[in-house]
């Protein structure tokens, strides 16, 4: 289905001055939404239904039913392990599997390869990030957009054939690279980008495919404070264009700041969903985040028998002793 039929906006270029239309009634309509793991939504653009994903004896992923809202920002969190990069790999295509299905704006992904789930409008990013070192910014861009002609063989063969798409991926990619920021850099090797510089690229590398959709796997992760505020501009621009953004993060305080919904797994389940002032209170959260035992006195003799705080404190001598 494309943005046009599924009354979804191609982000441009330039970022709007406020939310559209359809962000604004979105998040209205999520205050309506229950808050349990599996919630429906009002307008659901990505469903997913028994995803289930096995490494052997290990089930990473066992998703019984997930719904991410169109046209707002959704966060996806939980404790390392929790699965949720492997969930993400799943749904884009990067991954097969062990069971279940997933429909994209209406239409069945389940199976489908990254490529196929890339043009149906669904684009990622990655924790490490994929920028080619050996090419400049530009042609990092460059590489982004879809329809090119030069792609094909014999076309390559015939300039005209190709000049003038190449030129307007080009104006497309400088206009994004003045929007983030990197337009110093244009004519740079991406291999010399620092490593939120490189989260940035590859942001705006996406949004040269027109996704309707953005899922971002931890895009604060190795950033400096100076980008940090620029990154969180950048993906609440998104969503007020008109785009669905997923991210997996771990700061609770970037959560708590940007998302419009919380989605919380761990141990490869969705234990529990819902706005983030909400979520963050859940004891589902709290255990997935502390542990079971996180309210427990730590001086409970059932935690530090006596017999181990012995043994801690003939260590601690040695080691001064040892000094």
């Amino acid at each position: 289905m494309s943005a046009e039929t599924s009354g979804a906006t191609a982000p441009s270029a330039t970022p709007r001055s406020g939310p559209s239309a359809g962000t604004v009634a979105a998040t209205a309509a999520l205050a309506g939404v229950e808050s349990r793991p599996g919630a429906s939504k009002p307008d659901a653009i990505l469903v997913a239904d028994d995803v289930v994903r096995r490494f052997g004896g290990l089930t990473a992923v066992k998703v019984d039913h997930l719904e991410v809202q169109r046209n707002v920002i959704t966060a996806l969190i939980g404790p390392n392990g929790a699965g949720k990069t492997t969930l993400f790999n799943l749904v884009t295509g990067f991954d097969r599997p062990s069971s279940g299905t997933w429909t994209f704006d209406g239409a069945s992904m389940s199976g489908k390869p990254a490529a196929r789930t890339a043009q149906a409008g669904m684009v990622r990013t990655f924790q490490l990030t994929k920028a080619l070192a050996r090419m400049t910014v530009i042609d990092n861009m460059r590489l982004g957009a879809r329809d090119q002609p030069g792609e094909n063989m014999i076309a390559a063969l015939v300039k005209p054939l190709w000049v003038k798409r190449e030129r307007e991926i080009t104006v497309k990619a400088d206009e994004l690279l003045v929007r983030f920021k990197l337009d110093h850099l244009r004519d740079e090797f991406a291999g010399s980008l620092s490593g939120g510089q490189r989260k940035l690229l590859e942001m705006a590398r996406a949004l040269m495919s027109d996704p309707v959709m953005i899922m971002l796997d931890e895009p604060m992760a190795g950033v400096n404070p100076a980008l940090t505020q620029s990154l969180l501009g950048h993906i609440r621009d998104l969503r007020d264009q008109g785009m669905t953004v997923l991210f997996v993060e771990h700061d609770m305080h970037m959560v708590r700041h940007i998302s419009d919904w919380v989605v919380v797994m761990a141990e490869g389940r969705i234990v529990a969903e819902g706005p983030p002032e909400t979520v963050m209170e859940d004891a589902a959260v709290i255990d997935a985040y502390l542990g079971a035992h996180h309210d427990t006195d730590l001086g409970d003799d059932a935690l530090l028998a006596d017999e181990v705080i012995h043994n801690l404190e003939h260590e601690a001598e040695a080691e001064e002793e040892n000094r």
